[in-house]
């Protein structure tokens, strides 16, 4: 019979070094870094705040291991179609981190998902969220929390599950991350669709909150990076008297419910949508068209908020570069068909929504083509002294921006 040998590898000479709590009798969840306690007390934080987002449709509570909602939105419908989307905040969160301040990211959250959902026309039923934390506080996720249920009640949507999910080891005790999912509803006869665009319908754009949630790895570097709390949350009139810090967390803009009525109300008027996340208006408002018609936006006719130039100007961004970065003040544009323009846009304004006739529809190849590209930046206009670089040279100067980055 062979004889077994039982080696303790702790107690060798040449043996790696283990965690300390592994030569003790019992190793818990809560010594490795996650504690269950907590979890649960942030899960009774929250209930208050995912109630409140509840539609008729949703089915039991929170709690279980799946979250239930019926289909009764399907109802007369002749050909419902389920339309999905899933989203992230982005490196907004470290802006969120620095300021303290974790009421508003969860708002940006819904927001990316519901508004890209949106560009089919589709009535958002439920959304779910993913967050993974460091060191779970259930003071902090309800914060977290309560932003993502007031993301969902302006969207019309049930925050009907989640996760909270704490990563000790692998992520700093004070950082966290979030991810979204939206279920939605959309009958396919009345689906927003690109083939619908016809040359000569006109362009509605809708006015932004902010950067959103795009375009902060520029613009943290640009506007955050080496600065102080002070300089941060000082005052800026060239800001409208906001700090910088706010006017960075400014949550974003949720269109759902308003250009829903505005579909509703004038049947068979908009054709398509588009929700202009990262790669601006340049690269968004393409994925409305079909590949016979370009979109032919006249630059000028919109208002942004002062944060837009601000951190154009900090990165010395041309427009070309700002157009395929930023929303530069659109967060969204409607195609719809030029004899109900006026109709469409009352309904919008009606509904609470800053609308703008930024252009047309033209014949092309599928792309956004700009007019009046130079009236861009009119915030930008200072004193000789003080004046901004050319377009050549700005765009010089970012690239060699980056590239001195890259090379530290």
């Amino acid at each position: 019979m062979t004889e077994r040998i039982q080696v303790n590898a702790a107690s060798r000479d040449d043996a790696p070094n283990l965690p300390s709590w592994v030569a003790e009798d019992t190793v818990t969840y809560a010594a490795a870094g996650v504690d269950t306690a907590e979890g649960a007390r942030a899960v009774d934080a929250i209930k208050d705040a995912v109630h409140s987002t509840y539609r008729s449709e949703v089915v039991g509570d929170i709690g279980g291991f799946g979250g239930l909602f019926s289909i009764a939105a399907a109802k007369g419908m002749e050909d419902p179609l389920l339309v999905s989307g899933t989203d992230g905040v982005g490196t907004k969160l470290q802006v969120a981190r620095l300021a303290e301040k974790h009421d508003t990211v969860g708002i940006d959250l819904v927001a990316m998902c519901a508004n890209d959902i949106l560009a089919t026309g589709a009535e958002p039923l439920f959304f779910l969220d993913y967050i993974a934390v460091g060191k779970l506080q259930a003071e902090a996720v309800a914060e977290v929390v309560a932003g993502i249920a007031e993301g969902c009640r302006q969207a019309g949507c049930a925050l009907i599950g989640g996760e909270m999910a704490e990563h000790p080891g692998v992520m700093e005790a004070d950082d966290y991350d979030l991810s979204g999912f939206c279920v939605g509803i959309v009958d396919r006869k009345a689906m927003l669709d690109p083939a619908a665009v016809r040359e000569g319908d006109v362009l509605l754009g809708l006015a932004s909150s902010g950067l959103h949630s795009n375009g902060y790895s520029l613009a943290r570097k640009v506007c955050v990076e080496g600065k102080t709390h002070y300089e941060l949350r000082l005052e800026r009139p060239e800001l409208g008297g906001a700090s910088v810090q706010d006017a960075l967390l400014e949550p974003t803009r949720i269109y759902v419910k308003q250009v829903r009525a505005a579909i509703e109300e004038n049947p068979g008027a908009v054709h398509a949508f588009a929700h202009i996340t990262g790669g601006g208006i340049s690269e968004n408002l393409n994925r409305a068209l079909p590949e016979n018609l370009d979109a032919l936006v006249e630059v000028g006719t919109w208002d942004m908020a002062p944060i837009l130039p601000f951190v154009c100007r900090a990165a010395r961004l041309d427009e070309t570069e700002a157009l395929k970065t930023f929303n530069m003040g659109l967060g969204g544009v409607l195609i719809v068909a030029p004899e109900a323009a006026d109709a469409v846009q009352t309904s919008l304004e009606a509904a609470g929504e800053t609308v703008y006739r930024v252009g047309s529809i033209v014949p092309g190849s599928g792309e956004v083509r700009y007019e009046n590209m130079d009236a861009l930046f009119p915030a930008l206009s200072v004193s000789e002294e003080e004046a901004a670089p050319a377009v050549a040279e700005r765009t010089t100067d970012r690239d060699t921006f980056y590239e001195e980055d890259e090379d530290e």
